[in-house]
């Protein structure tokens, strides 16, 4: 008898409005009518859908967006991977070797790597990454051997010289460098549009603080000493190769050189780098700081190597770091180490710690 007369009982009316209709609707009939997508109650639901995308769909890259785009466990354990651990995971012999890369110049990085990996030294680098992209990719693919400093950059903005992307992206560089030193490590700093074709260890004679390359053509019996200042009133020493000691000497002149490029910022007119204010830093320094010029017949300039032929055969044997130097551009590198049998990484991608990347 209940249940009959719960069968009979009429709905129980929905005393509110439907916000998609001009008129009071019950529970049951509400959900029994089909809402068409051309209808009043359609389109106001299409529009309510677009907003919320326009909101939340520019935070699916961001690790605050709750959804399946949110960060992995992985990549939360690098973003929180410091410089002194790093540095404690590659050092061998209490010395890193470090270079700064952001995501477009992953080529250059595997093309160094390969070379670096010939003369067994690969265990000892320390890529740091300039973006989370780079930081990423490379401890992927070879964990621990990545860190970022923050802040990070944007990953896909290759900078050219000149710009001031490339020069806010070199200026960090002396402050990565006294980080490493102040840890109490040797560091050796190399571009990554190197290629080492020797071991460049045995060439850092004697305990100097600073040991570095010249960018100027020099006598092949020139001295180690730092050279004299060129027409703009300093030398042009290149910031491209640099092994320092953990010496106060080298602690001030990375001090010195982060000094220069504060009282130097980037202007349009005078499209910096952080290279003068290295030379600078040199010059200002050299009475306080052990300095020694590396053999250029061992180090040559890109304008010596790949431009004067008859200076190669001279000192043919004699090559260590070769700097794809003296020429501007992604491209331009990349084909003129292809024409000289630089570019590895077309058929020895295999003997780089990254192996080929996609």
């Amino acid at each position: 008898m209940a249940q009959q007369q719960f069968l009979h009982q009429r709905p129980i009316q929905n005393p509110f409005t439907n916000p998609f209709s001009s008129s009071p609707l019950s529970n049951s009939s509400a959900s029994n009518r089909p809402i068409s997508l051309f209808s009043r109650n359609g389109l106001l639901l299409l529009l309510a859908l677009l907003v919320i995308l326009g909101v939340f769909l520019p935070w699916a890259g961001s690790p605050l967006f709750p959804f399946p785009n949110r960060l992995s466990s992985s990549q939360s354990r690098w973003r929180d991977y410091s410089l002194s651990q790093a540095a404690k995971f590659v050092a061998k012999n209490g010395t890193v070797i470090v270079c700064a890369v952001s995501y477009p110049y992953l080529p250059f990085l595997n093309n160094w790597l390969i070379s670096v990996s010939r003369q067994k030294h690969q265990d000892q680098v320390l890529v740091i990454a300039e973006d989370y992209a780079t930081l990423y990719k490379v401890n992927d693919k070879w964990p621990g051997h990545a860190v970022l400093i923050p802040p990070a950059f944007d990953s896909q903005t290759a900078h050219k010289f000149g710009s001031q992307g490339f020069f806010n992206f070199t200026a960090r560089r002396p402050q990565h460098l006294l980080q490493i030193l102040e840890l109490g490590y040797n560091v050796m700093y190399n571009d990554v549009d190197m290629v080492w074709l020797q071991d460049p260890f045995q060439y850092l004679e004697g305990k100097h603080d600073a040991y570095f390359m010249d960018d100027m053509t020099a006598p092949l019996d020139h001295s180690h000493a730092l050279p004299p200042p060129g027409k703009k009133g300093r030398t042009y020493i290149c910031s491209c190769m640099i092994f320092l000691r953990p010496t106060n000497g080298a602690k001030l002149l990375m001090k010195k050189w982060i000094e220069e490029l504060q009282t130097q910022p980037w202007s349009r007119a005078k499209k910096a780098n952080d290279q003068p204010g290295f030379n600078w830093a040199l010059n200002k320094t050299a009475h306080q700081v052990d300095l020694y010029l590396l053999s250029q017949a061992a180090f040559p300039t890109g304008g010596l190597y790949f431009k004067n032929s008859t200076w190669v055969k001279e000192t043919k044997g004699k090559h260590v770091i070769i700097h794809n130097n003296y020429i501007v551009g992604f491209e331009k590198k990349t084909k003129r180490f292809r024409d000289f049998g630089l570019w590895l990484v077309d058929d020895h991608a295999s003997e780089s710690p990254l192996g080929k990347l996609e």
